[in-house]
């Protein structure tokens, strides 16, 4: 759009706090300087952490042609799978504040990618829907994503992927574990009157 400066979405280098001591830009040439990092590597919130940063940095690198960054790119998705449904019903399903929704559907909009419309049934809240420009972006977006998501897996493995996946989606549901892994995999409890129970 006329007057739309996008903002860079890629670093000219990865970020200076998810790199190893001594290499950052301009210290190549120094001995490497060994950090105790304590328990740290064995917390699942600092391991957690690194990876995204890792997995960012390669999104990031990869949406950067379409000024997408991860957060956009969920509401897309959420909008294009489900068009029609309110602001609150997509940022309560992808876990975004309110505040912080509206800024970035502001700027979506403005981009021409998701519009507002006043929704039939509430006259007071608003549905969302892609707008022409947004699904020809999401079908160019589809190989994007299948490729960065490829490159991730390459350094886990198909299995590993989906251990990692279930895994993660139990620490964010936040309920305990009933059941062991089973061959690096984590199975859910048994259905009432299945075979297992």
């Amino acid at each position: 759009m006329p007057g739309f400066v996008p903002e860079p979405l890629v670093r000219s280098h990865p970020f200076a706090y998810a790199q190893p001591v001594g290499s950052r830009m301009g210290n190549s040439k120094k001995p490497k300087t060994h950090v105790d990092l304590g328990p740290l590597p064995g917390l699942i919130g600092y391991v957690l952490r690194r990876a995204q940063l890792a997995v960012f940095q390669d999104f990031f690198a990869a949406f950067a042609p379409h000024n997408i960054r991860p957060a956009q790119f969920s509401v897309l998705t959420v909008i294009e799978r489900n068009p029609g449904l309110t602001q609150s019903q997509v940022a309560g399903a992808l876990g975004i504040k309110r505040t912080n929704f509206v800024g970035m559907l502001d700027e979506l909009e403005k981009r021409g990618l998701a519009e507002r419309r006043q929704a039939a049934r509430d006259k007071r809240s608003y549905a969302l829907y892609l707008t022409a420009d947004g699904a020809a972006l999401m079908r160019k977006l589809k190989p994007v994503i299948k490729a960065h998501e490829s490159r991730m897996v390459t350094t886990v493995g198909e299995a590993g992927r989906e251990t990692l996946i279930a895994l993660l989606r139990e620490i964010a549901d936040g309920k305990p574990r009933t059941t062991p892994l089973r061959n690096g995999k984590a199975s859910r409890a048994p259905r009432a009157g299945s075979a297992a129970t």
